[in-house]
């Protein structure tokens, strides 16, 4: 095999090289013998006909594109392997020459893995908003959350305020005429959660069963019904009931409703004090390694970031989030017509801050590669079993799945993740 490489522009180039005779021949012969099976001529037996009649009927060159579609990605892996480039995307092939005789010669445009110049990624000084410390405040907070989801509604004689649920029917109609979808009879409508367009809910504020209130809204510009969307609508709404929150009383009663393995409201407190010590804990470490990465990253220099590498990687994430949507059992139709949203609308989500995700990545592969690390055998094993355990799969399938190359590149990731946050310091 020949190989050479022409350097276009910084990250870019074109790889030349051939695909000789000692592996043009059996792959075409490969070729001829799977095809042959269909080909009918008079005078031969289905299946039968030799290969120089094929050649006069049909020329060889017929075989040539099988042929090398069945060579191409491994000549093209072993050029790259050879002239040892750090291919980033998909390359553009381009054939040049298949004569018949003569080497096959193919190019291939590439884009390489820019430079990564290093600065400080060890023993750096970062702040964060995070506090470790648990107040009374926040176990109170917690424990309130609680109470008010085990609260009761009950129906109420006075007027609704915030908080309280209404049970109303309601007709819309724009100019006079009703739109679909604007309709609904005995639906419960908690004030104040914003589950209705803006001002729908506050005009309801001050009614009393049986009241009927005309409710004056405007829908926003950007409403997803395009017909509605920047017009003025009537609702008339009828208030069958109203209904308020009853809070359970803040007791030891109370406490054992919550959690089961609790006899007393000062034992849900304790237990609630180490759950939120634990999760801050864990908030704060999370944000010091953010924190750390991000200076790791500024303090670095990528020469000339191809824009390949960030359109790869919007894509990259697009599929890793639809994946899993999809074993949720979500896909890719559905998750937008719950949602609401376009495909156009997801690229654009991981669109905005795809660069600083690429940039990341290549400064934390960096550190791993100047600091050496590898993985071992045994951390290869206890990666694959962690995610197996993770992911509530079995071992053999996550084994089938995730290559040894990935495995290792991925703990080496994790190596410099790690030498990068446990030398950091909080201001």
């Amino acid at each position: 095999m020949s190989v050479s490489f022409e350097n276009k522009e910084t990250n870019h180039g074109v790889v030349t090289f051939t695909i000789g005779q000692d592996q043009i021949k059996p792959a075409l012969d490969k070729v001829f013998n799977r095809i042959k099976k269909d080909i009918n001529l008079p005078g031969f037996r289905k299946g039968q006909v030799p290969r120089p009649i094929f050649n006069q009927k049909f020329g060889e060159e017929a075989l040539y594109e099988d042929a090398l579609n069945a060579l191409l990605p491994a000549a093209y892996e072993a050029a790259i392997a050879e002239l040892g480039l750090d291919v980033v995307a998909q390359p553009k092939i381009d054939v040049v020459s298949m004569e018949k005789g003569q080497d096959w010669t193919i190019t291939a445009e590439v884009v390489t893995k820019p430079e990564v110049k290093l600065g400080d990624y060890k023993d750096l000084a970062v702040s964060v908003d995070v506090t470790k410390e648990v107040t009374d405040e926040d176990v109170d907070a917690k424990i309130e959350r609680e109470r008010n989801n085990l609260a009761e509604l009950a129906i109420k004689d006075g007027a609704a305020e915030k908080g309280d649920t209404v049970v109303i029917d309601f007709v819309g109609s724009v100019d006079g005429v009703e739109f679909d979808g604007g309709k609904g009879d005995n639906f419960s409508l908690e004030l104040g959660s914003g589950q209705f367009i803006p001002g729908f809910e506050d005009q309801l504020v001050g009614s009393k069963a049986g009241d009927e209130v005309k409710v004056n809204v405007t829908f926003p510009e950007d409403y997803q019904a395009e017909d509605l969307a920047g017009k003025d609508a009537l609702f008339v709404t009828t208030v069958h009931e109203v209904k308020a929150k009853e809070v359970p009383a803040l007791d030891d009663e109370l406490a054992k409703d919550i959690d089961e393995e609790v006899e007393t409201l000062d034992e849900l407190k304790a237990k609630y004090r180490k759950e939120l010590e634990a999760a801050k804990e864990i908030a704060f470490d999370d944000a010091v390694e953010g924190a750390a990465i991000e200076l790791a990253v500024a303090n670095a220099e990528i020469v000339d970031l191809p824009s390949e590498m960030v359109h790869d990687e919007v894509h990259r994430a697009m599929n890793e989030f639809l994946g899993n949507m999809q074993r949720q059992g979500i896909n890719p139709d559905m998750y937008y017509q719950l949602t609401g949203t376009t495909e156009q609308d997801l690229h654009n989500q991981f669109e905005a801050d795809a660069e600083k995700r690429t940039k990341t990545n290549l400064v934390i592969e960096a550190i791993a590669k100047a600091e050496g690390f590898e993985a071992s055998d045994e951390e290869i094993e206890k990666e694959i079993n962690d995610l197996a355990t993770e992911y509530n799969m079995e071992v053999a399938q996550v084994r089938s799945l995730l290559s040894a190359d990935m495995l290792k590149h991925d703990i080496a990731m994790k190596k410099a993740v790690e030498v990068i946050t446990s030398t950091a310091s909080v201001k």
